[in-house]
């Protein structure tokens, strides 16, 4: 069975009809591969998946929570960073040092963690905070942003919106961000009760073809309303093409696999001569955004939802 049999179609209107210019083969559900993943290779592909997104010359930064996929794209960022500058040495709008971004509620676990990592990457760090009533306050310009009324996605996208109309004011034109990890390695808590690598594979593929619904919908939309480009090197096509190409049992949360989601993207990643991340970000459990942002916005948004 195949999903979404017109994902990788354009319409031409000379001949009446849609033209297939992309053909995913792992969309189809009814092939699991068995191949072993290459750690290294994998590694290396979402290295350069962050280069090839470094072709900019205006100021960017990078978004950073404190979890697993923005700290692992901020980390590569960084380390790709004097490359860039040495490109860019003569421009004018080229920052010194890279940005990073971050919001939450006072004291939320996402600003801890942010600068957790932001301090041992060594980024220029912005720790920005915003109130329930802020939030609230913007949820029908949010709305009418993002084009949903999902109410996960609404919740995720408010502080979002927030941070984006913030780093705006700071002149940062483009962000990088780690939308796509969740879906590609199944990094949601619920893929815990996975019962094999099958149904795990066909969860990754339904995850991944409704990304545009959802995560990938909220970080576009919500930086898009305030006229930054929101660049996701997860999701270049050379990375989820090898992600999902290898035996998905390498993806579950089995105790070989320390019980923990993207076991595989962390393990590439753990580099102990030349740390990329701290190991309690590195191996740093799931977390919701918009929980992450702090436990009271979703307390505040039950409270006002409760009364109108």
């Amino acid at each position: 069975m195949i999903l979404n049999k017109k994902l990788g179609h354009y319409y031409d209107s000379k001949v009446g009809k849609q033209i297939k210019w992309y053909d995913p083969i792992h969309y189809n559900m009814d092939l699991v591969p068995t191949t072993p993943v290459d750690l290294v290779h994998l590694k290396n592909l979402l290295i350069e998946s962050v280069k090839s997104r470094l072709m900019v010359d205006v100021p960017f930064g990078v978004l950073l929570s404190g979890g697993l996929d923005s700290s692992l794209i901020a980390s590569i960022t960084n380390r790709l960073y004097d490359e860039y500058l040495t490109k860019h040495a003569n421009h004018i709008l080229v920052t010194r040092k890279l940005h990073s971004f971050c919001i939450g509620l006072e004291g939320s676990p996402d600003l801890k963690a942010s600068r957790e990592v932001a301090d041992f990457i060594g980024t220029v760090h912005h720790e920005m905070t915003f109130t329930v009533k802020e939030g609230i306050d913007a949820i029908s310009d949010v709305i009418y942003h993002i084009e949903t009324f999902n109410p996960t996605t609404i919740r995720a996208s408010t502080p979002m919106y927030l941070m984006a109309r913030k780093i705006k004011a700071l002149g940062i034109k483009m962000v990088l961000t780690g939308e796509g990890a969740d879906e590609i390695f199944g990094g949601y808590l619920y893929f815990h009760k996975a019962p094999n690598a099958k149904e795990f594979h066909m969860e990754n593929i339904r995850k991944l073809q409704d990304l545009y619904k959802y995560d990938l919908l909220r970080a576009n939309k919500s930086c898009a309303a305030w006229g930054i480009e929101a660049r996701v090197p997860m999701l270049d096509r050379n990375f989820v093409e090898y992600a999902m190409s290898f035996d998905p049992s390498a993806k579950m949360c089995t105790p070989e696999h320390r019980n923990i989601e993207k076991w595989v993207l962390r393990t590439a990643f753990d580099d102990k001569e030349n740390p990329y991340l701290p190991q309690s970000v590195l191996w740093r459990q799931k977390e919701q955004f918009s929980d992450g942002v702090g436990y009271n916005w979703l307390d505040g948004l039950r409270v006002i939802i409760i009364f109108i």
